[in-house]
């Protein structure tokens, strides 16, 4: 009989920071905000990046870019210390930054 299938990105329910440049506050209400917008849309990830969108948006000002996904890279130019690129649930990657 074989062993039932473990989803073990349920163990990786925590933001994991790769590489910021924000200061402390700034990056404690992106991770924040990030991780309410991937529960609240766990089946939409245009949804949850929009909706992260909005909020640094209207707390830090325009304008901001998200792309949340699996498998991508990226080479962007972004205002410095405004930068965020993290993980949340094991695989899905999260990066968040302000344009000049």
């Amino acid at each position: 009989m074989a062993a039932p299938e473990v989803d073990i990105r349920k163990n990786f329910n925590f933001p994991l920071v790769v590489k910021s440049d924000m200061n402390e506050e700034m990056l404690a209400e992106a991770t924040e905000s990030a991780q309410t917008a991937v529960e609240k849309h766990s089946k939409s990830n245009e949804l949850a990046a929009k909706m992260l969108k909005d909020t640094m948006d209207k707390k830090f000002g325009p304008s901001w870019h998200v792309v949340i996904g699996e498998g991508f890279g990226y080479e962007i130019e972004y205002e410095t210390k405004h930068l965020l690129y993290m993980f949340f649930g094991g695989s899905l990657g999260i990066i968040v930054w302000k344009s000049r």
